[in-house]
């Protein structure tokens, strides 16, 4: 079974928010808490279980790079790191 980590995309695939696409904020026993920038900041993330969720096993170039260089993390970091992967626009300029 491949390694879930901080600051890869998961969708979520059970609740109210079936189907939207997160970033995992943090990794805890069982729970994954996952962000979106905006309703689900750093601040206040979204607890799931870990059967709950579809990880895409990969990073956000820029996510990666903050994490790589022990950055803080920010909400309009996440924000844009989530818009680039919606909207494929990003991948070509990183």
């Amino acid at each position: 079974m491949r390694q879930l980590k901080e600051g890869m995309y998961a969708r979520s695939l059970a609740g109210h928010d079936k189907g939207k696409l997160y970033i995992v904020a943090r990794i805890s026993d069982g729970d994954i808490w996952l962000t979106d920038g905006a309703g689900r900041n750093l601040a206040h993330p979204k607890k799931k279980k870990r059967i709950h969720i579809q990880p895409g096993f990969q990073t956000a170039p820029s996510i990666k790079a903050l994490i790589q260089k022990q950055q803080t993390l920010t909400d309009t970091d996440i924000r844009n790191a989530l818009k680039c992967k919606e909207e494929l626009s990003c991948q070509k300029q990183m």
